[in-house]
């Protein structure tokens, strides 16, 4: 069946109208992190509090860089009186880790994005980490810890691989798209950091954006390349999704891959989930693909930076009339 026989027997339907919202698929809330402390005294637990929510902070606007405005110090100060809940953890080790998890009041956090000023963003999918060892093996939780702490320092979360459900990691490397869509379906995300170490130091590879970036250190021991790909990753995610948009825009996406009234009516619950979209609506199809008008909050190509990081969407092929292109994931 054609699209445009599809698109036409959506509206009919009415498949679009009351789709269920797409999960994130988030490993965990934004409003919750585990800072380490040395014990449980008040002194301790205050600079956790504080620690705490200026990653809560930089997630829920999206990576902004909020550590400028007026109301942040002062926020960072009281934090513990927007905190919900808090329980201490104890890790493996002699004498053990210790650990606090700690859980912001959602609405509280959101109006002091809003009274600093910042612009409405949404929750950065995880970052999916997959990194092989030496021996060739995936490490697990317990072994990427340095370099979970570096992400999340810098605001985004983390999700970790398992080994037995995993593409092959030539083509994941090479943003390949059953690579990309295979990620989607497993782990709800387009944000992928691949990691090679070896005994001269490690090769890493960062999908985001729908493209493919690359390159190595030298020399390092594992925590420290751990520390050091983890602000190189966020840094470089921090370029292509953080745009901030200072006009309304207008323009053209093209997506191709929609091959059924479910993937059309699915695409345009994630546009309009996207929290800078204004307005999208379809101008036309053509085989397996659609163009849409889209009117939104920032430039187009940071928010086709945002849509793929989601993991269901990829940059496409250009199209004739778009302004950016985009191919839907299965």
């Amino acid at each position: 069946m054609r699209l445009s026989r599809l698109l036409i027997a959506t509206l009919l339907f009415g498949l679009v109208v009351g789709l269920p919202q797409l999960a994130l698929g988030q490993a965990a809330s934004p409003y919750t992190v585990v800072v380490p402390v040395s014990d449980v005294s008040d002194a301790q637990r205050s600079q956790a509090f504080s620690t705490a929510l200026g990653q809560v902070l930089t997630r829920v606007s999206g990576g902004q860089d909020l550590t400028g405005k007026g109301a942040y110090s002062d926020a960072l100060q009281n934090a513990g009186g927007i905190v919900k809940q808090f329980q201490y953890l104890s890790g493996a080790g002699n004498p053990p880790s210790l650990t606090l998890s700690i859980t912001f009041d959602q609405g509280a956090v959101q109006r002091l994005v809003t009274d600093m000023g910042a612009t409405a963003a949404g929750v950065k999918p995880p970052l999916l980490l997959v990194v092989q060892g030496s021996d060739g093996k995936i490490l697990g939780k317990d072994d990427l810890g340095a370099l979970s702490d570096s992400v999340n320092k810098h605001g985004y979360q983390v999700s970790y691989a398992d080994p037995t459900q995993l593409p092959d990691l030539g083509k994941l490397a090479a943003a390949d798209p059953a690579a990309m869509s295979a990620i989607s379906r497993l782990y709800h995300t387009g944000l992928v950091l691949v990691g090679n170490l070896h005994a001269n130091g490690a090769d890493w590879t960062l999908i985001s954006g729908g493209q493919a970036q690359h390159w190595s250190v030298q020399g390092s021991s594992n925590d420290d390349a751990f520390a050091d790909a983890g602000k190189s990753a966020t840094d470089r995610m921090g370029q292509a999704l953080n745009v901030i948009g200072a006009t309304t825009v207008d323009g053209k996406l093209w997506v191709s891959g929609v091959h059924s009234a479910m993937d059309y009516a699915n695409l345009l619950a994630t546009l309009r989930a996207d929290p800078s979209v204004q307005k999208v609506g379809t101008l036309s199809a053509q085989d397996d693909g659609v163009l849409l008008a889209v009117k939104a909050g920032t430039p187009l190509d940071g928010l086709a930076a945002n849509l793929t990081a989601g993991g269901r969407l990829m940059q496409g092929s250009s199209h004739d009339g778009a302004d950016v292109s985009l191919r839907w994931l299965h």
